[in-house]
């Protein structure tokens, strides 16, 4: 059998950047990452020519030819942001963070408004959302400040960590984006308890965050709506989960075959919030568990990874990074299954979208990065 062609490009005594990236990466992770990419690319084609016919778009595959390129520049970004170093880390966050809080600052003047929410900027054909770049610069810079606090020399760093935190959470409720304020809420909280404070603070803050979760049924109509038709479903207009409920179900256990999908077509947002109702129908159940199973081992494994590692700042925000991957998932899939109101959140590497795609591989790079073999970098035993 001949040797892997990967291990013959990369011997263990090249001391190239790219050699020694290849040697210290957690190539099970990279192997997952790469698959998601792929599958991303799959499921845009299958989503594509309907989407395209719904919004009376020309090309039916418009959106399938901009997928591929966002899943280029995405892996560009991963491979990129996984060879920092702790410091690199930090630096990339701390101007990623800025850059998308002064965007989002902006964006109630310049921003393009859609669905009654301003979050997106307009750049010629390519429209940014600054809050999907803003999560993972966050989670890497709190977890940073509560590292510094632990060390005792005088750094205020968990009061630092709830400004960033808070100034995030009132900017994302300007637009307003109740979901993504829910998901860096369950992010901050899991790197906040993986810091090790107090468990009385950590149930304060889960206490805050109920009684904040509780406080936009009534501030934000949307939301209530959004509630309440998940409440009462035949008092309501349910359109958007019963034709993706009607796509799965037509998938039954391994699916029309790709192309074959029929239901989708009926499906609002399919390429975007709903691409896993198009993956259920195309390619049916088995198709379905494995997604999940694949998004599961990326995640579980990622956070195996980061516990074992011996520096406080690199095992918080790893893990940190993971959690938030995570979140986004069973988020997305409980949507579709319609186990929680509905809620515009992507699919990570599944969904169509520029930011989304960029983000997320902005985020999983950085938890490469992180996780990286280096010596003294994983406790022993």
């Amino acid at each position: 059998m001949s040797p892997n062609p990967a291990h013959q490009a990369f011997a263990r005594s090249d001391r190239s950047p790219i050699g020694v990236w290849w040697w210290t990466m957690d190539r099970w992770l990279l192997g997952a990452v790469a698959v998601l990419l792929l599958l991303g690319v799959l499921m845009s084609f299958a989503a594509s020519p309907a989407a395209a016919a719904r919004m009376n778009v020309g090309d039916p595959f418009h959106f399938a030819l901009r997928q591929c390129v966002f899943a280029a520049a995405g892996a560009a970004i991963l491979v990129g942001a996984s060879l920092l170093d702790d410091r690199g880390v930090r630096r990339v966050a701390f101007v990623v963070y800025i850059g998308a809080i002064l965007v989002m600052a902006a964006l109630p003047f310049i921003g393009h408004s859609a669905k009654g929410a301003t979050r997106w900027l307009d750049l010629g054909g390519f429209s940014l959302q600054p809050s999907e770049f803003m999560k993972p610069a966050l989670i890497v810079l709190v977890a940073w400040m509560f590292a510094e606090g632990q060390k005792g020399q005088g750094v205020p760093g968990v009061t630092i960590a709830f400004l960033l935190y808070g100034i995030s959470v009132a900017l994302l409720l300007i637009q307003p984006d109740v979901g993504q304020t829910i998901l860096i809420t369950m992010a901050f909280g899991a790197a906040f308890w993986m810091a090790g404070v107090p468990i009385s603070w950590v149930m304060g803050l889960g206490a805050s965050a109920v009684a904040g979760l509780a406080s936009t049924y009534f501030l934000f109509p949307h939301v209530a709506s959004r509630v309440d038709r998940f409440m009462n479903p035949d008092a309501a207009d349910t359109h958007q989960v019963d034709r993706a409920a009607e796509a799965i179900a037509a998938g039954g256990l391994i699916g029309r075959g790709p192309g074959e999908g029929v239901m989708k077509r009926h499906v609002p947002d399919l390429h975007t919030d709903f691409i896993y109702s198009v993956a259920a129908e195309e390619y049916g159940l088995v198709f379905s568990l494995a997604l999940i199973g694949l998004f599961g081992f990326l995640v579980v494994r990622g956070l195996y990874r980061a516990l074992k590692l011996s520096d406080p700042f690199q095992q918080v925000a790893a893990a940190g990074l993971f959690v938030l991957v995570g979140e986004q998932v069973l988020i997305n899939v409980a949507v579709n299954l319609n186990l929680i109101p509905t809620k515009g959140m992507t699919l990570p590497f599944i969904s169509y979208g520029g930011s989304s795609m960029l983000a997320i591989c902005l985020t999983l790079g950085l938890a490469l990065a992180l996780t990286r073999r280096r010596p003294g970098a994983y406790a022993q035993g």
